[in-house]
């Protein structure tokens, strides 16, 4: 008895579950980058403008703090720059709106209602609530579903097995906006351009708190993965973004 599949190839390519490898460095062969990254400017990269990325990104806006809520837009452009330049084969067929619904939603779990209303750590929270409220606002199940999972698994870095490519590129920009990492993947222009637009205003402090803050209230938390120590504190001294980080302030 045949079943009609929950997805088909052309959704997998289009939501970003293409598996990769979890390691970022066998993906860049340790390089700094695989093609030279290119002089974005903020207004060159668009952003998505269908009905439900524009419910959740007012959804976002609404209930995320200023700093994370500026955090997960530059996210978006770290992304869709890395995306662009790095991986073109995956650029011609990826949605742009599954990434933005990525980027908004990414740190849902980190709002101070969020963080105590469950005993779960922020990111699998946070990606039930992406996966519930992307399908309220009419997402298919392949683009609710690579949404979750990239949410999910977006702390999850690692040397061994693969991840969603959505998840890879997730891990990319978030670890380049929090811990300055592999900042050769984003042109300088690019970097200046997008703080500018979407300024920092303390992230570097901001986001440390937060960290420490779920690991005091659940010390179980997956973020401890990452280093109860070395992660909070590679947050707060993230040297690349050191000259923007007051940028708003």
């Amino acid at each position: 008895m045949s079943s009609t599949p929950i997805a088909t190839p052309d959704d997998i390519a289009k939501h970003g579950w293409t598996a990769v490898p979890c390691d970022a460095a066998a993906i860049l062969k340790d390089r700094a980058y695989i093609h030279k990254p290119t002089a974005f400017k903020f207004t060159d990269i668009p952003f998505p403008g269908d009905p439900i990325v524009a419910k959740i990104q007012a959804y976002a806006k609404e209930h995320l703090t200023e700093q994370t809520y500026n955090h997960s837009m530059r996210v978006f452009y770290w992304g869709y720059s890395i995306i662009k330049d790095q991986f073109p084969e995956h650029a011609s067929k990826l949605s742009m709106s599954t990434w933005a619904l990525t980027c908004l939603l990414h740190d849902i779990g980190t709002t101070d209602h969020n963080l105590r209303a469950t005993l779960l750590s922020f990111e699998f929270y946070g990606g039930i609530l992406a996966l519930n409220l992307t399908k309220e606002h009419g997402a298919p199940v392949a683009q609710a579903e690579a949404v979750a999972e990239a949410i999910i698994r977006h702390q999850d870095l690692g040397t061994v097995g693969t991840i969603t490519f959505l998840g890879q590129v997730v891990q990319l920009a978030t670890v380049y906006d929090n811990m300055g990492m592999n900042p050769g993947l984003i042109d300088e222009t690019t970097r200046l351009d997008v703080n500018r637009a979407y300024p920092r205003k303390g992230w570097s402090g901001c986001f440390s708190k937060t960290i420490r803050t779920e690991n005091s209230l659940k010390p179980w938390a997956h973020t401890t993965h990452l280093g109860e120590e070395d992660f909070p504190e590679g947050v707060k001294g993230n040297k690349l973004m050191a000259d923007v980080d007051g940028w708003g302030l």
